[in-house]
């Protein structure tokens, strides 16, 4: 069941979230994405397909990482490294198997970036929710 409290917990997850990944894609390793797949990158992204990603996933993330681990910020971290590596991995070593010259190197720091970027927004997300959380009772959690 949908409450208030999960509500607040995944916005506080998108946040954190989109503030972490723009500034990795934006600031941190953008010329190393250019420097890796330039050749398969737009010049404008398709921000409706970005923000379905972004919403879908935090969603996924809130679910399997973020819920279970809601009072221990370290169990989060644990599910959300998991999650992220699985969910990069699926993008990143099919198009590894499938794409011609697909570079190794980008896949492997995918990997470790949704990782650890995962690990952290559900740390910090099961942190917030643990000081949410002492405002409600155990039963609205």
């Amino acid at each position: 069941m949908i409450r208030v409290h999960h509500i607040k917990l995944y916005f506080a997850a998108l946040a954190i979230f989109l503030v972490l990944d723009m500034f990795w894609l934006l600031v941190l390793a953008r010329n190393f994405y250019q420097q890796q797949i330039g050749q398969y990158m737009r010049p404008d992204p398709n921000l409706y397909a970005a923000g379905a990603f972004y919403l879908l996933f935090i969603a996924g993330l809130l679910y399997f990482a973020i819920l279970p681990g809601a009072h221990a910020p370290l169990h989060a971290a644990q599910r959300g490294a998991f999650f992220g590596l699985l969910t990069y991995a699926t993008y990143d070593l099919t198009n590894l198997a499938i794409m011609r010259d697909w570079p190794l190197l980008l896949t492997l720091v995918d990997l470790l970036w949704g990782s650890a970027l995962c690990a952290v927004v559900a740390a910090a997300t099961a942190w917030l929710g643990s000081r949410m959380g002492k405002a409600l009772p155990a039963a609205q959690l």
